[in-house]
């Protein structure tokens, strides 16, 4: 399900300057890096959340555009980290609540051992050519991304696993042997991470020709005109401003606050939906306990927001 409806909203382009960066590198000080790293991003105003681990970087960062450059000069000033890469849009609001770098095994966590993007991976492919590729019939495109991400919009023709977490794309692709059929895979996700280190299992388990989008979903909104775009719909972002569309624009979803689901204008006059409580996507596996219990943290949110105070339960 795709929704092409979503219309690009230019009014929300704003103040807060957004990177979304990741970069493979061996990194075995990454335990000693965090408090460095958390300190500087709060001296220079800067929110979100970066993950860091013995394989590199991953993560999604806001703020004032100073702030969030000197961010970047910083983890770039690193030896580890002198090539990395970001990719900037904009956003209205502050789009996250918090600063969090976090401590991991991997900066994006599939599960199996062993799998290194920095020994093999696919075959990059620049945003300009990707057209040119999943238009070839020789060609399979799968979406690597989760299925709460892919409901908001996907390549036209892609392969949906229609998986829950990254965690499950290795038993699906042992499950479809049909994948050998055609001689050429291309793979894409939203900012390139996950994509690239699925690359890295296919060849893992002998695929040849595999492919994929260069700086994901976003880099190609940035630079592929609307007239030649093949996007339907909108993608998912990990932050408070839940969607982009073409150039990036912030997208018209909402995200409810009880089971994150991305919602649509749709789903807002849904009458499973309770702003905080319940959306139709949660309302069925939900108990009423648990809506009371979200109520409650509702009613308390709200309460913050009186006083001027930000409650951290929401």
């Amino acid at each position: 399900m795709t929704e092409s409806t979503i219309q690009p909203r230019p009014e929300l382009s704003g103040p807060y300057l957004v990177a979304a960066l990741y970069h493979f590198v061996p990194f075995p000080r990454f335990r000693d890096f965090r408090e460095p790293l958390q300190t500087f991003c709060l001296e220079n105003d800067v929110v979100g959340s970066l993950l860091i681990a013995h394989e590199g970087i991953n993560g999604t960062i806001a703020g004032p555009d100073e702030g969030l450059r000197n961010v970047l000069a910083y983890l770039r000033a690193q030896p580890e980290f002198s090539a990395l890469e970001h990719k900037e849009s904009r956003a209205s609001k502050k789009p996250f609540l918090r600063m969090k770098v976090k401590l991991k095994k991997e900066i994006v966590t599939m599960g199996v051992e062993d799998i290194d993007p920095l020994k093999v991976v696919g075959t990059y492919v620049a945003p300009k050519d990707w057209n040119a590729l999943i238009t070839d019939p020789d060609t399979i495109v799968i979406d690597t991304r989760n299925d709460y991400e892919t409901a908001l919009g996907v390549f036209s023709g892609a392969v949906d696993p229609n998986i829950k977490t990254f965690r499950e794309f290795p038993d699906w692709v042992k499950d479809n042997a049909g994948l050998h059929n055609k001689p050429k895979i291309a793979m894409y996700c939203t900012g390139g991470i996950r994509c690239e280190k699925a690359t890295a299992y296919m060849k893992d388990q002998g695929f040849d020709e595999v492919y994929h989008l260069k700086g994901g979903i976003l880099k190609y909104l940035e630079e592929v005109p609307s007239e030649e775009s093949l996007w339907e719909g909108a993608c998912f972002v990990f932050d408070e401003r839940v969607s982009v569309v073409q150039d990036l624009q912030e997208g018209g979803h909402k995200l409810c606050r009880a089971c994150r689901h991305p919602l649509s204008a749709e789903d807002l006059q849904h009458r499973h939906y309770e702003a905080g409580v319940s959306c139709p996507q949660c309302y069925e596996v939900r108990s009423e306990d648990d809506r009371n219990r979200f109520r409650e943290r509702e009613r308390q949110t709200k309460l913050a927001k009186q006083r001027g105070q930000q409650h951290f339960g929401s």
